[in-house]
């Protein structure tokens, strides 16, 4: 699962990096579906930050890894 994580986040970066951000993976806990990711740059600062997370990242992750229950910011 971890894997396939790395593998969505990396698709995602390029639109982060885009706009002075980036994210970093933090930890996959399978048991859970929990995926932790700290939000660094502009991300990490930005007003917008919780609905990038949410709507961008997290949507995204669910969509391409199913497991994936929850994203949250470290």
């Amino acid at each position: 699962m971890k894997d396939k994580v790395e593998a969505v986040i990396n698709e995602l970066k390029p639109a982060l990096q885009a706009d002075g951000g980036n994210i970093e993976l933090l930890s996959v806990d399978e048991a859970t579906g929990k995926v932790t990711v700290k939000l660094v740059g502009h991300c990490g600062t930005c007003p917008h930050a919780m609905a990038t997370l949410k709507n961008y990242i997290e949507a995204n992750l669910k969509l391409a890894v199913p497991e994936v229950k929850e994203v949250v910011a470290a």
